[in-house]
C-alpha cells in the first residue's frame, strides 16, 4: 500500500512505500542527516546501543521460565516487539537505502517474510502496551499449563480477529488493515523464536550494512 506525502527535505509529494519513510530519494535522506545530524559517530553508537538491547530481550525470550500465570512470558514478548520495531522504524527513517539494498539481496519470498513479519509485529506492538502483551496474542504450548508453562520463545502467536479500525484516520486505518493481515499471514500459527529469529536476522544484516558504509 502506498500513502502520498511531502519529503522532509525537499517538499516534493511522493508515494511512500512504508509508513516512516520521510524522503522520496535517497539523496534528500543523506542531504537532511547531514544538516541534522552532526555528529554520525553518535549515531551509529546510538544504533549499536539499541542493536545490544534487542539482542539481549530477544535471547532472554529462550532463557526466562515464567510459572504460575504466566505474567513473565507476556511482559518478555512486549518488550522484545518494542525493541524489534523501534529498530526497524529507525531503519527505514535513516537509512531506507540501505534498508531497501539489504532486502534486494534476499529472493522475492525472502523479502515477502521479512516484510510481512516486521510489519505483523508493528500491529502487535498497536494492539498492545509496551509493558505486556494481550493475553490473547500468543498462548503457551500444549500441556505446559500448570507447569511452568515453558520459555516464551516456545509459544504460539494466535490467529485473532481484525480489531475494529473505523475510528482511525484513513490513512492510518489502511496501514493498519495491511499490518493485520501480514500478521495473520506470518505471526499467527508461528512459534515466537521463530518469528523473531527472522526479524532480528534482517536488522542485524541492515544495522551492519549501515556500519560498512558510513563515512569514518
Amino acid at each position: 500500500m502506498k500513502a502520498a506525502r511531502s519529503c522532509a527535505q525537499c517538499g516534493v509529494v511522493f508515494e511512500a512505500r512504508r509508513e516512516h519513510a520521510r524522503f522520496c530519494s535517497g539523496e534528500c535522506r543523506v542531504r537532511w542527516n547531514r544538516e541534522h545530524l552532526t555528529d554520525a559517530a553518535a549515531e551509529e553508537r546510538a544504533l549499536e546501543w539499541s542493536l545490544t538491547g534487542m539482542r539481549d530481550v530477544t535471547e532472554r525470550l529462550a532463557l526466562c521460565r515464567p510459572e504460575e500465570d504466566g505474567v513473565v512470558a507476556f511482559s518478555a514478548v512486549a518488550e522484545a516487539v518494542w525493541w524489534v520495531t523501534i529498530i526497524d522504524a529507525r531503519l527505514i527513517r535513516q537509512y531506507m537505502d540501505v534498508y531497501d539494498a539489504v532486502l534486494a539481496d534476499h529472493d522475492l519470498a525472502q523479502r515477502a517474510m521479512v516484510e510481512g513479519t516486521l510489519a505483523g509485529l508493528r500491529f502487535v506492538r498497536n494492539q498492545t502496551s509496551n509493558d505486556t502483551i494481550g493475553t490473547d496474542l500468543i498462548s503457551p504450548p500444549a500441556g505446559t499449563r500448570g507447569r511452568g508453562y515453558g520459555v516464551p520463545a516456545a509459544w504460539r502467536w494466535n490467529r485473532i480477529p481484525e480489531p475494529a479500525l473505523d475510528e482511525l484516520p484513513e490513512e492510518v486505518r489502511s496501514w493498519e488493515h495491511t499490518r493485520y493481515r501480514e500478521y495473520q499471514a506470518w505471526l499467527a500459527d508461528n512459534i515466537v523464536g521463530d518469528v523473531f529469529q527472522r526479524a532480528t536476522g534482517f536488522l542485524n544484516l541492515a544495522a551492519a550494512r549501515v556500519t560498512a558504509v558510513a563515512p569514518h
